[in-house]
């Protein structure tokens, strides 16, 4: 890939392993495994694709209401640790809250489990609203370059509401990220909220989680440095969107993915959760959100429970 170097020689378990197996000398395979990803990331990063139009936007926002029963969203965004052997010289700067030396890989996904938008290489001190407040997404989206729709209406709301991102209490709570209502003790309206959210933010979830099952490198630490693991999580995700494009029954069989038996009330775990070896949960953070932020929340949760209402939530509000 243009632009980019790749550090010659460096040693591990991993390089050790392949040099013995396939009797290649450690500095060749060293060499392989970076330029290999970076071909794949090549012709394939193109499969991961940020919206460019209000249409397309739109397109997101429809499978989400369609699939998952949450309106106006326009992806599910989550973070995770990618354990990382310390860098030199680096100190604590990539420690994080597990005591693990790591980069975050932060994600947007759409409603068929594919990567909108990936942003990885920070370090691993930062928690989850710290990568979003770094990332590129976030200034394009605050700085309006993003093309994204202008609010629009729900049935029985006086006001328009803002096409918003679902997520998890490692985010800020702003008008366009929407975040659980926090606490134990809350009423059954907003009970049934946070289960709509967590609906939606659920492909998430199962992005990363069949991500890390197939490919089993994040399983462990990977023992490269910094641009080289970036590759490789770049061509992973790059891999992950072709294979859900292209041969999705066979790459996510039904059984990989959570799904409800909403007539019961039970969620159906996947098998990804199986693995051993799952991605690091970046660590939740406390934020309040402004006024304005908090309106947008309580008038989504005002429609998830009048016109929006869907008929099982009653019974499976506590699915979270």
């Amino acid at each position: 890939m243009p632009g980019v170097s790749y550090p010659k020689g460096d040693r591990g378990e991993t390089q050790s392993s392949l040099s013995y197996q396939f009797r290649i000398a450690q500095n060749t395979i060293s060499g392989i495994i970076p330029a290999i990803c970076s071909a794949i990331y090549h012709h394939l990063g193109s499969e991961i694709q940020v919206p460019e139009s209000e249409n397309e936007w739109k397109m997101v926002a429809e499978e989400f209401w369609a699939k998952w029963n949450f309106p106006l969203c326009l992806g599910a965004m989550d973070g995770k640790h990618i354990r990382i052997k310390p860098p030199p010289h680096s100190g604590a700067t990539y420690r994080n809250y597990k005591h693990n030396t790591s980069i975050v890989l932060l994600a947007v996904v759409d409603a068929n489990l594919k990567f909108l938008y990936v942003d990885v290489g920070t370090n691993g001190r930062v928690s989850d609203g710290g990568v979003w407040g770094k990332s590129k997404l976030r200034q394009a989206i605050t700085n309006g370059d993003m093309n994204i729709p202008e609010a629009a209406a729900l049935p029985g709301l006086a006001s328009n509401l803002p096409f918003v991102i679902v997520a998890d209490d490692a985010f800020p709570l702003m008008p366009n990220i929407m975040k659980p209502y926090p606490g134990s003790n809350l009423s059954k309206e907003c009970l049934i909220f946070n289960y709509r959210l967590s609906r939606a933010r659920r492909v998430s979830e199962n992005a990363f989680g069949i991500l890390a099952a197939r490919f089993r490198v994040f399983g462990t630490t990977i023992l490269t440095s910094v641009p080289n693991t970036k590759l490789i999580v770049l061509a992973a995700c790059s891999l992950h969107n072709f294979l859900t494009n292209r041969s999705k029954n066979t790459y996510i069989p039904e059984d990989s993915a959570d799904r409800e038996d909403i007539l019961n009330g039970v969620l159906i775990e996947g098998n990804w959760r199986q693995n051993t070896n799952q991605l690091i949960s970046c660590q939740r953070i406390s934020s309040r959100g402004s006024n304005y932020a908090k309106d947008v929340r309580d008038r989504f949760c005002n429609f998830f429970n009048a016109e929006g209402a869907v008929p099982w939530q009653d019974n499976n509000y506590t699915l979270h």
